[in-house]
């Protein structure tokens, strides 16, 4: 998740796509299915602008009006809703033993590094390319049983965890990274977004869409647009999300910080009225 006080951040250059034609003599070949992570197969049936609901805090029954969810990997996909897959593919989920403890962040004094806004969230080490295999091959396979349980796409967080690293990482070591788990959820035929982290938006790192937390409480927005043709947006503060709303080719939810359940008095669950 996003953390506050993250500086607004300078234009990026859009990507350009190119496109590929493929010609034969004679009679054409009837046309091969699209591969497995074929960006148009995997983000069929989520229209730009579409309401998505953010349900980390735990799975749901969708509100009418919902196209899509984003779930963490422990939980089941909606049926018949697009459906992401949330990993914490940077960080340590607080509680987990998934990660060894030679994969995680150290600083000079030998402790882990920790989310100073997420207690109990430990950075984990991508400083080398040795590291960046083994944090590869934890993750992978959480990618693969997100692929297996149904889920249509997967959103790795705390790609900007250099940002709290202490300096000792920085943007080169997350976009090395980014680009590994780009190709692994491609392989699972997974579309896989970028969450968060603007200034790596124009990086050509191959995600096929992008994930923002407060983009409009940071002026944000524009970033991801102008890069990705589809961007879900949480906001968690009233002034972003009317900042937010009305922005072309973004799909913008109100949530509450601690992403909580429908019940809970601190739910909070809106979208924008012409979304």
């Amino acid at each position: 998740m996003q953390q506050v006080g993250v500086p607004a951040v300078r234009a990026v250059l859009p990507l350009l796509g190119a496109a590929l034609l493929l010609a034969g003599c004679g009679a054409q070949p009837e046309e091969a299915p699209p591969p497995a992570g074929s960006r148009v197969a995997v983000l069929a049936g989520l229209p730009v602008g579409a309401r998505v609901d953010y349900q980390l805090g735990g799975p749901h029954p969708a509100v009418a009006g919902i196209a899509g969810v984003v779930r963490d990997r422990t939980a089941t996909p909606a049926a018949g809703l697009w459906s992401a897959c949330y990993v914490n593919a940077f960080q340590t989920q607080p509680g987990s033993a998934d990660w060894p403890a030679d994969l995680l962040l150290r600083g000079a004094d030998g402790r882990p590094v920790e989310d100073p806004d997420w207690p109990g969230e430990f950075l984990v080490d991508i400083a080398s390319a040795r590291q960046r295999e083994r944090v590869l091959a934890v993750v992978g396979p959480w990618f693969d049983d997100c692929a297996a349980a149904g889920f249509t796409a997967v959103e790795p967080d705390n790609l900007d965890s250099w940002t709290r690293s202490e300096g000792l990482l920085d943007a080169d070591d997350a976009a090395a990274t980014a680009r590994a788990l780009v190709d692994r959820a491609h392989a699972a035929g997974l579309a896989i977004g970028q969450k968060n982290a603007p200034e790596l938006a124009g990086a050509g790192l191959g995600f096929d869409y992008a994930v923002a937390e407060d983009c409009g409480a940071f002026d944000e927005c524009a970033v991801y647009t102008a890069v990705y043709g589809s961007v879900l947006d949480v906001e968690y503060t009233d002034e972003g999300f009317d900042a937010a709303c009305g922005t072309p080719g973004l799909s913008v939810q109100r949530r509450d910080l601690d992403v909580a359940l429908p019940g809970d008095p601190a739910y909070v669950a809106e979208w924008c009225p012409d979304s």
